[in-house]
């Protein structure tokens, strides 16, 4: 049922009977290895939340700054060379010059705006949307900035992006810009890859609540996971599923005095949930948006004493958003929605899937924060660069399940991944680490079925 290039729908009758005497004996659970690679995301010792964040913006412009340089130099040699922004002026010519970009956009909400309000000025428009025909796009370094125009899609950028443009500055004191070019993501590294079939699920916005309608899906998931479902060709396909990965968003998100969860006891029922998991199968929780943790990114690991039962299992693990690993020699790098909910907030990039495109192309998980994605004041580093080429690139809490396959540096290939929010779709990928194929596992009342998406480019 879940191999590969099998579509079936299995009714509960089936699920449910008992086995036969053919079905064999007990299925082993599968292991491979797994290295946790996040601690850049962990805040060691004492936190200074009072630093400004210019320093973030000089630190990922210096470290981002000498990949661009070189890339320029790849692309455009013999066109033009490279200034600073301080030595560029209408005499100049042609030049390529590195900065961070910054959408000045008149609906992003400004503090400033809201000191204005309390002195009876016109209110900022509430919008869920900050795009307006009326963007601009500045380049800056450390010393000055310069107003962007010509050869560049201002409704797909946001603020925060390094890059390196080519052109000449004008009579007005403006750039005309004739090509652009991102820093894009670093070579990929030789790594020794299973040989047989090994399974991860990812699932993100369990939303535990106290509707009880909820709870039918999930129950469905967790005996699925744990093989208590199926006879023994399913149980032993599901003993190839290595690790979980909880993207987020683990307890509701419900709103107003009424629908106001108690979390204390939501967090008690997800304590159980994962105990069931952890007891046959490694799983890793990253905390999310309306999770009981911190809200400024990177979000550090949920307390282990909030979950007094699975803590006890070394399987079980707390991890942060975002959240990096390598299992079976393939490399994860994701969040639970955020950054991209930022991004499609700031742009016209709509598809979660495009946004994972251009983050890789980016060569940085976050580029909005922190101008309106909250994060920890960094000084001398900036954790959000992608330092490295993942084989998965994953966001959680999305509206509908999608994959896509990116090409990379050295002909390697990403395979891009939008998570479903469980508690409305009841769904979850379950990748194949040996091949990179992947299927969505839809649990209903009603039946369990695949959603086959085992061609590399299919996309839903």
């Amino acid at each position: 049922m879940i191999l590969e290039g099998i579509n079936r729908t299995v009714k509960s009758e089936e699920l449910l009977s008992l086995p036969t005497k053919e079905d064999g004996g007990r299925a082993e659970r599968r292991c491979v290895s797994y290295s946790n690679k996040s601690q850049k995301y962990t805040l060691w010792g004492s936190k200074d939340v009072t630093r400004q964040y210019f320093k973030m913006y000089v630190a990922r412009l210096e470290k981002m700054r000498p990949l661009l340089e070189a890339r320029a130099k790849r692309l455009w040699e013999n066109d033009a060379t490279l200034k600073r922004l301080h030595e560029v002026d209408e005499k100049t010519g042609r030049c390529i010059v590195v900065g961070t970009l910054y959408k000045r956009q008149e609906l992003k909400p400004s503090i400033l705006k809201e000191i204005s309000e309390e002195h009876h000025l016109m209110p900022q428009p509430v919008v869920d949307k900050y795009v307006d025909s009326k963007d601009e796009i500045i380049l800056e370094d450390e010393v000055q900035r310069i107003h962007l125009e010509g050869n560049i899609d201002v409704p797909t950028l946001v603020t925060g992006v390094v890059c390196a443009v080519l052109g000449s500055e004008d009579d007005k004191g403006k750039f005309k810009v004739e090509q652009i070019c991102f820093a894009g993501l670093p070579a990929s590294v030789p790594r020794e890859i299973i040989n047989d079939d090994r399974y991860v699920v990812m699932v993100s916005g369990l939303e535990l609540s106290s509707s009880v309608d909820s709870l039918l899906p999930l129950e469905l998931l967790v005996d699925y996971i744990t093989g208590h479902l199926g006879h023994s060709e399913e149980q032993a396909a599901v003993a190839r599923v290595s690790r979980v990965i909880i993207a987020g968003n683990s307890v509701s998100s419900a709103k107003g005095e009424k629908d106001k969860p108690d979390k204390v006891k939501l967090v008690k029922e997800l304590d159980d949930i994962l105990t069931q998991i952890a007891s046959v199968c490694p799983v890793d929780v990253m905390p999310g948006e309306f999770d009981p943790a911190n809200h400024v990114m990177p979000q550090q690991p949920l307390h282990r004493f909030m979950f007094v039962k699975a803590g006890v299992y070394s399987t079980m693990q707390s991890v942060t958003n975002p959240y990096e690993c390598e299992i079976g020699g393939r490399v994860f790098m994701g969040t639970s929605g955020q950054n991209v909910k930022d991004i499609v907030r700031c742009s016209e990039v709509e598809n979660p899937l495009d946004v994972l495109e251009r983050l890789s192309d980016w060569g940085h998980l976050a580029p909005t924060a922190p101008d309106t994605l909250t994060t920890y004041p960094y000084s001398d580093e900036d954790p959000f660069i992608m330092n490295c080429c993942p084989d998965v690139l994953f966001t959680g809490n999305q509206e509908s399940y999608g994959i896509r396959v990116k090409e990379g540096t050295d002909d390697h290939k990403i395979t891009l991944v939008s998570i479903p929010r469980f508690s409305s779709t009841g769904m979850c990928v379950l990748m194949n680490l040996r091949t990179l194929q992947c299927q969505a596992l839809r649990f209903s009342a009603d039946c369990f079925s695949t959603d086959d998406c085992s061609s590399p480019e299919a996309e839903k």
